[in-house]
Parts: C-alpha cells; structure tokens; sequence
C-alpha cells in the first residue's frame, strides 16, 4: 500500500500573513492544517478548496499546494501539523512519517523571520555525482538549533539545477520508470519523434544509456567545405538518459526530494547491455547513498522556508544559450515537448511554491484543462502558454529584499550572431528589476550564474565562443553579452540604487566570494558575490586548482593584463578560504550559509560540509582585474 504522503511536506513561501505548503499524496487529501504555539493551536484550516489547489499527474499521484492568509507570530519556535483522512483514520504527518520530526519534538516546525540574519543556500544537486549531498548538513544544522531565532535559518535559497533532466543515471532511470508503472502517471503522444508515445517510451530498458537514438536531431546549414549533417539539438555530454516525457520529470522530482518511493524499487532484472554494466554498477552504488540520506533531506525541506528558481539542467543544458539554438529547438516539435515537459515539471514542483498568486487566472484555467483532460491538444497548448510565460521571477519582502532573477527565459539575443551567446535578461527584464531596487537599503539578489565571473574562465568562454562553439563551454556568464553586461553594471551605479547587494549564485560546481565597489563615486553601494556550487557537485580537480592559479597570475593587481583588461569602473576583492590563503576557488561540494549584518552586509560567509567541515572566506587585500 503506497503512503499517504508521497513526496514533502515542503514548506514554502512563509511571511507573517501566507503560510504555503507543498505536498504529494496518492489522492486528493481532506482534513486540517493546524499550526501550534506552546502546544496550543492558535490556527486550524481546514483543506477545503478555497486553500488547498490539487493537480493530478496520474492515478496515485495528486500534487498540494496549501496556500493560506494566516497571522503567524513572527520570531516564534512554531510547529504544525497536517491531520489527513486515511480511510477510516486520521494520521498526523509523524504517524505517516516519524522521520519528519527531530528527535524530542512531536511534530515539523517553522519560525517565521521576516528579518533575515541568516540563511542556507546552495545549487547544482546531481544524485548520481560521487559527493556529499550538502542538503545533510543544512539538516544537521537545523536540528541544533531549532528554537534559537537567531541561529535559525530564515530560509533555503536554491538558485537552480535542483534536478538534472538532462544527466540521468540508468538506475535513476529504471526507478523512474518503476514510479511511472506504481502510480500510473499519464501518458502521452509525440509528433515527428522515432516514438510514438510514452507508453512504448518507459518499455525501452534497452535504450538506457542510448537515448541519443531517440533525442530530436537538426540538419546543418551545408557550406562549400562541409555537406548537410545531422546534429543533436539537446547539447550535454551526458543526455545518454535524457528526460523525455512529462511522467519521467515527475517522477525524478518524487524520487530526489523523498525516500518513500525508493522503497518501492527494486533493481532486479533489468537488461542492461555488456558495454554499460560497468557504468550502472558504479553508478547504483552512489544512488543507494544517495538515497539513504534522503529522509534527512525530506525533514530539512518540511522546517526551512525554500524558495527555487531553475537554471539550464531544471530542463536541459544550455537552455536557450544561442537564439540559433533556440531556433533548432523549439521548431522540432519533439524537442519543443521535451523543454516543456520539464518546465511543466518545475511549474509544478518548483515555481509553484515560490508565489502562488502569479500562477492564477489565464494560467490556472489552461493547466486545469490538462488535467481534467491530460490528452496531446491541452498538453501542447500548455506548453504554449508556459513558454511564452514571463513571470518566472519574484520577490520575497523579508528584510533584506529577496529578489531572485530569472535568468533563463528573457533573453537579449545577439544582434550579430544568432549563435553568439545570448544576454542573460533583456533590457525589459532589466528595467523591471531596476524598479524592484528602488527604495531599498539593501538587497540579496538571486542570480542563478554569477554576475561577477571567474575572469581566467570567463576569458576561455570568450576565445572559445570566438572560434564558434559556445555550447561546448557553456558560455552563459554576464559579461558574455555586452547589452545586459553593461545595463547591469549601470543598474549598480544608478543613485537610487541599495548600498548593500548580496548576490548569491550558484551554476558554475565551485564556491568564491568577491567584495566589489564602484570607483569614482562617493555613495559607492557595497557588492558581494556569493557564489556556493554544487550541493551534491563538484568541478574536477586538480583543473580548479590550476585555474584558481592562473586567475590569480593572470588577473592579479601586479599582472600586466590589468592595464588592458580591467573594468576601470570597479574594485574587485577576492576572498581567500580562511584555512589556505592561497585558494579562492573551493571545488568540495558544500551548502552556502551566510549570516547577516542588521545593515544587510555579510557577518559570515561559508559552506558547510556533510563532514562537519566548514569553508570560510574571509577576506582579502589583493585587488583583481574585472
């Protein structure tokens, strides 16, 4: 018999006056939400459709989203409980789950802190990479320090890459598919695919890691020196495993954020081909680690208020990098119903959660005519509005202003170039994100790939963009486009701008801190580039090592470049780990934790390690070229 709870609870945005909460279950729940203060209610809401919202993705399996106007005590250990009709009984989340509650406590709790003194943040958490799972430490973290209000984190900030649609292992793959048969999770047909639908899809164990048979391939252009070829649309190395139907992005998400359906899986009988057995062995033995942590993982997601925004492998690599690629992929039908089907999964899994009030009206009524009938017309025609959709961003009014970028969506193509990279956000994104800013002492700005770069690789990005292959270097950096390059830059220096930013960013599989200020002004705002990357992600070694060498002798304040290179504009400050003075660049897989100053500035600025490890960066005194 499946659990009553499938996936979550996950809180998610939480102020004094909205409580919401995301969950997944095999049917559509009834009962009451009730929140406690001193083992006393002080809320009770019953799940009644003026404040619960399902979607059905399959037969057992209904998507929540609690969403209610509460007045919660701000600063307050807090607890709260769903009480579930289960048939004949009524289950609390403890009785479903007991692995939710920290130990000595009777049910999850919150405490809502609009003033944010200190947060965890983190992203790129790729379940088959040979880490740590850096979520274990945020909930260790959690769990020592429940009641304090100081040392409680205010919220997770995950700044993209929670899943990876287009880098799966095969034994991820096959429990996918497991999850799909279990719970019946629709299916679906495919225009000018070598499929037919999603059915013949799931029986294909045959094409693990050989689905670039089935992916959406373009022709080329043919030139006088090269004949028409066919390419691969969808660009990672790794898309042996691609994510392909809108069943499959489900239920990654189930099986990343939950334990529950692991154990329904089993890893008999699958035919795997002699030339990958050897990769599905290596690679189940780090999906059963994976796995065994994911209970702690469940309990952090149900205490600490998570806000999302998706980068590249939310949906695939190199998601709209090039307007050329965009234009191979959304004129293949098959590839345009992949890209959505992971967004659709992100709407609901992630963007959902993050403000709920943006998904209603016109967007609300064509994605419940997909589920009262899920057939191709009302998939494809979702899919239409989700791609045309420009409200991915949003803004949180804690104390600093959270305003997180959507960097993916709106993007300033090239005007010389259609296969130069694209600008990160479009002059409107900009002008709107100017008018977020104005008013405010201090912001903590969300920008999925750092705004200020590594220069060393952002140098080789360039070089290799010149030559013509952006996608193989993933040159998606700000200063790739010099339009957003300089409106954003311009957005710093405008007079109304916040005297302190706080950037968290992730993408890039390695950790660094800059502390940057503007030259020739005399009300210079303060910037910090925080960049924590991967959560369960590493960039190799010892290539980081090299290039953290190579910024340094490159780009330092004593290097010749500086004279041609810099940005005379700006003082850039690179900050050293405080246990090696001569590293900047952090390639060990950790979750960001930051804590804040009362004026918005960083007091402390770290990853933290499963190994009880933590990376400080504390301040430097060489200047660096940007």
């Amino acid at each position: 018999m499946l659990s009553e709870i499938l996936a979550g609870p996950i809180l998610r945005r939480v102020t004094a006056q909205q409580f919401t909460l995301w969950w997944v279950s095999p049917f559509e729940c009834q009962g009451t939400f009730s929140c406690y203060q001193d083992e006393q209610v002080i809320e009770e809401v019953k799940l009644t459709s003026d404040v619960l919202t399902t979607f059905r993705v399959g037969k057992y399996a209904v998507i929540h989203l609690l969403d209610v106007k509460l007045s919660l005590p701000q600063d307050t250990y807090l607890e709260y409980d769903l009480h579930l009709q289960c048939g004949s009984q009524v289950k609390s989340l403890a009785e479903i789950a007991s692995h939710l509650v920290y130990a000595g406590k009777k049910r999850p709790s919150l405490m809502v802190q609009l003033e944010v003194d200190n947060l965890l943040h983190g992203s790129c958490r790729n379940p088959h990479h040979d880490s740590d799972d850096s979520l274990l430490a945020g909930d260790r973290l959690v769990g020592s320090v429940l009641d304090d209000n100081k040392q409680r984190p205010a919220l997770l900030m995950m700044s993209g890459d929670q899943i990876y649609a287009d880098h799966v292992a095969g034994p991820t793959l096959y429990a996918i598919h497991q999850v799909i048969a279990l719970l019946g999770l629709h299916d679906e047909t495919f225009i000018d695919a070598n499929i037919g639908d999603s059915e013949e899809l799931h029986q294909l164990a045959g094409q693990y890691y050989q689905r670039e048979n089935i992916l959406p391939q373009t022709s080329t252009q043919p030139t006088w020196y090269r004949a028409q070829q066919k390419q691969a649309i969808f660009t990672s190395t790794y898309a042996h495993n691609h994510l392909i139907s809108f069943a499959e992005t489900i239920a990654m998400y189930l099986l990343v954020w939950s334990p529950t359906l692991w154990q329904e899986i089993t890893f008999e009988g699958v035919d795997i081909t002699p030339e990958h057995q050897a990769l599905w062995d290596e690679e189940l033995v780090v999906i059963r680690a994976f796995v065994s942590g994911l209970d702690k993982v469940q309990r952090l997601l149900a205490h600490v208020p998570t806000y999302m925004i998706f980068d590249d492998h939310d949906v695939t690599d190199d998601w709209n990098l090039t307007a050329g690629w965009e234009q191979a992929a959304y004129n293949n039908p098959f590839a345009k119903r992949i890209i959505g089907n992971t967004l659709f999964g992100y709407w609901l899994c992630q963007g959902w959660g993050n403000d709920p009030a943006r998904f209603k009206g016109d967007f609300w009524q064509i994605a419940d005519q997909y589920q009262q009938h899920p057939n191709q017309h009302n998939q494809e025609r979702f899919i239409d509005h989700l791609l045309q959709f420009s409200g991915w961003q949003y803004t949180v009014e804690t104390q600093p202003k959270l305003v997180v970028l959507d960097s993916r969506t709106r993007r300033w193509r090239s005007e010389t170039d259609i296969n130069h990279p694209s600008g990160l956000m479009d002059w409107e994104a900009m002008c709107e994100l100017q008018q977020e800013l104005i008013g405010h002492d201090s912001i903590i700005l969300v920008s999925p790939a750092p705004i200020f770069g590594v220069k060393v690789i952002e140098t080789i990005q360039r070089m290799v963009t010149a030559c013509g292959h952006p996608l193989a270097v993933d040159a998606e950096n700000w200063m790739a486009h010099p339009g957003s390059a300089s409106t954003m830059l311009n957005i710093f220096k405008h007079p109304r701008t916040p005297q302190h930013f706080i950037i968290l960013s992730g993408d890039v599989h390695y950790s660094f801190v800059y502390d940057i200020e503007l030259r020739f002004s005399d009300q210079s705002p303060k910037i910090w580039q925080i960049t924590s990357s991967g959560i369960k992600n590493q960039f190799p070694q010892p290539l980081i090592g090299i290039l953290d060498k190579l910024n340094r002798w490159l780009y330092g304040s004593l290097s010749p470049l500086n004279f041609f290179t810099k940005r005379r504009a700006m003082r850039v400050k690179g900050r050293n780990l405080a246990n090696n003075n001569k590293v900047r660049l952090s390639e060990q897989s950790g979750l960001g934790y930051l804590e804040l100053n009362s004026d918005g500035s960083p007091k402390l600025i770290c990853d933290l390690h499963v190994n009880g490890g933590v990376s400080e960066f504390i301040e430097g005194n060489e200047e660096l070229i940007h």
